[in-house]
């Protein structure tokens, strides 16, 4: 695992550590990381356009593939909200040969919530009940998807 393409999937909602994590790999294991929420603050894009979104995903992407098409690691720091998302990923990395790692963090909604105000990142502010639509729509990884990784690594706030 420690030689050869990888791709880390970083898993979560916002204010579980995502950013926190992901550079500590970045530096760890000398990773290329993909933030759309970076790529959009420096182009002065509404982190809330989901269009936008979208469209710097599908090109981090497609830079993740050649990266780990030249035997790279890649960290992805999405949140990956949804099983379909991360099985599309897993499955194309897999597919280019790489390992694959899905890193889930996670925390109570209060605690995210308060990390968030605390961090206050966000302009707009995100809002509570906004959190709460989010983690409704959030699908956690279960202990089935983790079992098709190579590696998986939870943690809890």
């Amino acid at each position: 695992m420690e030689h050869g393409p990888r791709l880390i999937i970083v898993c979560g909602l916002p204010g579980s550590g995502k950013t926190t994590h992901a550079l500590n790999l970045e530096r760890q294991v000398h990773a290329v990381r993909l933030s759309a929420d970076d790529w959009m603050k420096d182009l002065s894009i509404d982190l809330y356009d989901e269009a936008m979104r979208g469209k710097i995903e599908a090109l981090q992407w497609k830079l993740a593939r050649e990266l780990l098409s030249h035997g790279l690691t890649v960290v992805i720091e999405w949140g990956t909200w949804g099983r379909s998302e991360r099985d599309n990923l897993r499955v194309g990395a897999r597919a280019l040969g790489a390992a694959v790692e899905l890193h889930y963090l996670s925390a109570p909604a209060d605690v995210l919530f308060d990390r968030i105000q605390r961090r206050a990142m966000e302009d707009p502010p995100i809002q509570r009940n906004d959190l709460m639509k989010w983690a409704d729509l959030f699908q956690a990884p279960t202990s089935e998807e983790m079992a098709l990784f190579d590696r998986t690594v939870c943690v809890q706030l």
